[in-house]
Order: structure tokens, then C-alpha cells, then sequence
């Protein structure tokens, strides 16, 4: 693509650092390669970066702040560039999710993608159609690895989630993958925050089976519930609604194994592999 339509089409705030970045660099009197020297990056990756044809990704974004002494206005936009590397039906669940006290999500299809391995989100975001481009598809995963932030901050957010049988034993990427997959659920569900449940095919009948969703506590302890299908997605908000949703949640967790059990099954799930 044309530098001229890649910076037309890019994001508002790719553009925008984009710009910061380039009036920063010609005040210092640098070049693209004598600042992508005192970064440790070529002259054309600083390019990429001012023409928007890449967007900079954290590291980039680090260096060029010690290399300008910036005072921290290009490390400012870090927070803002991750967001828009999410497709813009998601965006606005981010924010919450990374500024939630519980996320809640009953998974049928898939593995919930705060619980995903960067091998398993690949292989999954490759089999979208229509297909996205590369540059698209690394984005997309590295967004995906950016939300797993949440398991180390401060306060801690409590992470529940239910996962169908079904989902588990989907070889997404192969066994090697799938594998990988189910150790790191299990490494999840080490951690003090994180409650991992399985709803075994062998409950035929349970709450869930009218599909996915996610149960998010706001700090000021309002309840929403998030629903995503086909690039498409509803928050809702409405207390009748949220509360018939977190209801039948409640049952969902109650329905499925335990999670001492839960853990039990997906490592023998991956003996299987």
C-alpha cells in the first residue's frame, strides 16, 4: 500500500505519534538513521513508524523516549496505540475488562482469549474469514497477548471462566499446540485469582446452551454483561437483564465440575494428546 494511503487509512492515534514523532526528531536535529542509530533500530524502521506504514509497537515506542528524552509525552500514547490495535467492536470492551474487579466468561467454542497461548491465538485468528493480512493478523495477536497485563495488576481482578468440553478438545493448531494450550490453563489455574471451571459434555442439559458471554464488575461494583458474535457485540446494561444473565451464570458455574476437578479433566485431556 501507498505511504500516502497507509497514513490516510491508519488509526488517529497512529497518525498522530506518527507526527509527535517526527517534529521531535527534526527539533533534535536527527535523521531517520542517526535517530534509529541511538534507538538500536535502521533508519527505515523509523520511516515505517512516521509514513504510518507499521505502527510502533511497545519497544519502539520506549526507545525512541530515551533517545529524544521526551518527558514522557511518547510514552504516553502507549495505552491509546494498544487499544487500537483491537477491531473497533472490541475496543470498548477492553477498557473495561483491563479496569475490571471480576471478568466472569462462559467459553463454548473457543478458549477464552485471556486464557490463550500466543501459538493457539495465531492458529485461531488464521482461520478467519475473510483472511486478515499479516500485518493485521501479528497485531491482532499481539493485542490479544497485551490483555494478560490484567493478571498482574494491582488491584488484582478476579477471573472466572467455564470452558465447554467441546472447546477443550478442539485441536486448534494441532496437538502440539493444543497441549501447550491445556498446560498453560492449568498454570492459570494456579494463580490466587483465577477459577477455572469445565462444563463436560456429559451434561447434556445446563444453563449455558444459549451461548457464550462475559459478566464484568466496574470498580464502582456496576454489573455488565458482554456478547460478541461474527464481529458483532452488545453490551448490556439494563439491571433487569443483567441480573437474569448474572443469574444464569451463577447456575453455569454451578452446573459444571468443581475446579479441583476441572483441572484433573484438562490434564487428562492432554494425556489424550
Amino acid at each position: 500500500m501507498p505511504q500516502a494511503k497507509k497514513k490516510d487509512t491508519a488509526p488517529p492515534t497512529v497518525q498522530y505519534f506518527a507526527a509527535v514523532l517526527r517534529i521531535l526528531r527534526e527539533h533534535a536535529g536527527l535523521t531517520q538513521d542517526e535517530l534509529g542509530k541511538l534507538m538500536n533500530y535502521t533508519g527505515s524502521a523509523v520511516s515505517a513508524v512516521e509514513t504510518c506504514a507499521k505502527p510502533p509497537t511497545d519497544e519502539f515506542i520506549e526507545a525512541a523516549e530515551k533517545a529524544l528524552d521526551a518527558s514522557g509525552l511518547l510514552r504516553a500514547a502507549i495505552g491509546f496505540l494498544r487499544l487500537e490495535r483491537y477491531p473497533e467492536f472490541f475496543q470498548g470492551f477492553v477498557q473495561l475488562e483491563q479496569e475490571a474487579l471480576s471478568i466472569s466468561s462462559y467459553c463454548t467454542q473457543v478458549i477464552d482469549g485471556l486464557l490463550q497461548t500466543k501459538p493457539y491465538a495465531d492458529a485461531l485468528l488464521r482461520s478467519n474469514y475473510p483472511p486478515f493480512e499479516a500485518e493485521e493478523l501479528e497485531q491482532l495477536v499481539e493485542a490479544r497477548m497485551d490483555r494478560k497485563a490484567l493478571f498482574d495488576r494491582k488491584p488484582m481482578a478476579l477471573i472466572h471462566t467455564v470452558i465447554e468440553e467441546s472447546a477443550l478438545r478442539r485441536e486448534i493448531g494441532g496437538p502440539e499446540v493444543m497441549r501447550a494450550q491445556l498446560q498453560h490453563l492449568v498454570e492459570c489455574a494456579a494463580r490466587p485469582n483465577v477459577t477455572i471451571q469445565v462444563m463436560p459434555t456429559s451434561h447434556a442439559e445446563h444453563a449455558g446452551l444459549r451461548g457464550t458471554y462475559t459478566v464484568l464488575e466496574t470498580p464502582d461494583h456496576t454489573t455488565l454483561v458482554y456478547m460478541e458474535s461474527h464481529g458483532e457485540s452488545i453490551l448490556v446494561s439494563k439491571p433487569n437483564k443483567v441480573n437474569e444473565l448474572a443469574q444464569r451464570y451463577a447456575m453455569i458455574r454451578s452446573q459444571a465440575l468443581g475446579p479441583d476437578e476441572s483441572v484433573r479433566f484438562i490434564e487428562q485431556l492432554m494425556g489424550e494428546l
